[in-house]
């Protein structure tokens, strides 16, 4: 069925799919009224542009059209990858894929997370590729496990995360166990480009159900996971005696379960759950945006738990159960979320201590490694420094360090642990991304052993700046939903006082460095190149100052914002954190009022 319409003064041609027995009634419904009712901005909305696929695959709203997921560009996604698969594994038709999914669900257009990933497996079955498909929600790390574990081709996770309500995604997996990253991105895209037209079998969802190419992982890999993950349990007798209480809440998304378990395989006493929100729910009722990582807004239904049940932690998933958050109740009464950065001080700081522990001659040191991301806290640097194990920085993003990571282990290297600061923790490498499971699991022994040593998740990080140097950061973004000023915005830096100059200055504070990744100048290199990779399709540039300061400005890959990600790094015996904040809010002040600019650029706060 085709229609035409006007669409912004210009006539256009919207291809409107017929639907068959098999296809969605609900997307052709949808897009029949608009049709009807002349409701242009929305047919442009829809039919404007095709989702792109990139290193983080997909991730936009469930419903009708192009621009959105739904079953149609599901299946036109996956014939894509299918097809790019073919071409790269000769047996392809031997190992096969994984696919998982999450409890994502939008009524509306009749699209959610389980049909989905049907539909992909339904693909792949069309093509003689084994499948082996979850019967049921996993965590998103369950997939790369799976993935590493039974040496597959590829993995697919249907999966929007900590995004609203009604999106969804779809996240791919090498055959590595991490996410993919260039040129696999741009070669899936044109695959996708050159295989639109549904395959004949593409919608028939019971040729995969009833195939023999059809397998469920579910029990084997959640077995093999936490036999994998139990090798990081170092006080099993600490854990067993243990009377620190715990509150875990999943956001309505799948880590209850999980969790539960994991603390089991710690022989961790289980965690209380928060029983409004420990059942997967994709309307999330009880909180704004299902995301941790915004803090305290999310938390308010554990902190209460806690306090009734006289716990002094809480551990929070997001709904897809790959990223966590942590809160400890302070001698005040208060309770303090740590951010990323400094949990993944804590975390960094023990699995060095229980890995030392066993490995205590001084050669082993050699082929430790640990890894951030650029925009993290440089505390793992600075413990590396002062302990003699390697620390490398990565792009933002865990693709990039699940595929540093499995270099790394390929070499012979003791993998240690991975971290970025957007709560996402990789302390088990059998899984070569962030995985909150475990991470779970690992912060509880952590915390039951600091607890035995009279002391606190809060005292310990103290303890560790003291040692190490204070790392202060402060991470915030503005939301800006134009491209022309974004560009406009980070070309001024570039162009900042003449033609390919950088700014000297930010208000009182003297830069000394500049690194863009996104043309590859690097003011710190003999040649003025960046050493890590650059991208010309985002923005990034990271400024270091004379006083020990770090920001680093980025767009993001999946949402309308401007990032930034300051941290100070203070010399060991700086330890007057009072000055050291006050210090960091006046350099972000400037950077905002100086690189920014938000009332000229017209840009939103972060919302409180």
């Amino acid at each position: 069925q085709q229609g035409k319409t006007n669409l912004d003064g210009e006539t256009n041609l919207i291809s409107v799919v017929c639907l068959s027995e098999h296809d969605n009634p609900k997307t052709l419904a949808a897009v029949q009224k608009m049709v009807k009712d002349g409701a242009l901005e929305e047919l442009q909305k829809c039919f404007g542009a095709r989702m792109e696929f990139g290193t983080a695959g997909l991730r936009a709203a469930m419903g009708p059209g192009v621009s959105c997921m739904n079953d149609l560009t599901i299946i036109q996604t996956t014939q894509g990858f299918c097809a790019y698969l073919e071409k790269s594994f000769p047996d392809l038709k031997e190992r096969g894929v994984v696919i998982g999914f999450d409890a994502r669900a939008h009524p509306a257009s009749g699209g959610c997370s389980k049909r989905f990933a049907t539909l992909a497996a339904t693909v792949m079955i069309s093509r003689g590729v084994p499948v082996y498909l979850f019967h049921d929600i996993t965590p998103t790390p369950f997939v790369p496990f799976a993935v590493s574990h039974l040496s597959l081709c590829a993995g697919i996770m249907v999966t929007a995360s900590h995004n609203p309500k009604q999106d969804n995604g779809y996240k791919v997996y090498w055959e590595n166990g991490a996410q993919i990253i260039p040129p696999h991105d741009c070669g899936i895209a044109s695959a996708i480009s050159e295989n639109l037209e549904p395959w004949p079998q593409s919608w028939d969802e019971n040729l995969a159900l009833n195939s023999l190419l059809l397998k469920d992982p579910y029990e084997d890999m959640c077995r093999e996971y936490f036999k994998a993950v139990q090798q990081h349990c170092f006080h099993r007798d600490l854990n067993k005696s243990s009377e620190v209480k715990f509150v875990h809440t999943s956001v309505h998304g799948v880590g209850h379960t999980f969790v539960q378990s994991v603390f089991k395989a710690f022989d961790l006493c289980p965690p209380f759950a928060v029983v409004e929100q420990k059942d997967p729910d994709p309307e999330f009722p009880t909180v704004k945006y299902p995301n941790p990582e915004e803090g305290e807004g999310v938390l308010t239904l554990s902190f209460a738990l806690a306090e009734k049940e006289g716990a002094t932690v809480v551990l929070a998933n997001d709904p897809d159960a790959d990223r966590l958050a942590v809160a400890e109740k302070q001698k005040s009464g208060q309770w303090r979320v740590f951010s990323g950065n400094e949990l993944g001080a804590l975390l960094g700081w023990w699995l060095f201590r229980c890995w030392k522990e066993r490995h205590p001659e001084p050669a082993a040191l050699k082929d430790v490694y640990m890894l951030a991301s650029t925009v993290s806290s440089k505390i793992l640097r600075a413990i590396a420094l002062k302990e003699g194990f390697h620390f490398e920085e990565t792009l933002t993003g865990f693709k990039w360090m699940g595929n540093r990571a499995k270099q790394l282990l390929d070499q012979g290297k003791t993998m240690l642990f991975a971290f970025e600061e957007a709560i996402g923790y990789m302390c088990c490498p059998a899984v070569l991304d962030k995985d909150g499971v475990s991470a779970a699991a690992i912060t509880a022994e952590l915390t039951s052993y600091l607890v035995t040593q009279g002391t606190t998740l809060t005292q310990k990080l103290n303890a560790i700046f003291d040692e190490y140097g204070y790392h202060i950061s402060k991470n915030s973004y503005f939301i800006c939903h134009d491209q022309d000023i974004i560009q406009q915005l980070f070309e001024r830096l570039r162009n900042y006082i003449g033609k390919d100059t950088y700014p000297k200055e930010c208000g009182e504070f003297a830069v000394s460095a500049v690194r863009d990744l996104t043309t590859g100048y690097d003011s710190s290199q003999p040649d003025k190149k960046a050493t890590l990779p650059t991208s010309r399709s985002s923005q990034m540039i990271t400024f270091t100052f004379s006083n020990g300061g770090v920001a680093t400005m980025r767009t993001s890959g999946t949402e309308p914002k401007i990032k930034y990600y300051t941290e100070l790094c203070a010399a060991p015996g700086n330890s007057d954190v009072k000055q050291l904040k006050a210090e960091l809010d006046n350099l972000v002040d400037a950077i905002v009022q100086y690189f920014f600019e938000p009332e000229k650029n017209k840009l939103k706060p972060r919302p409180e």
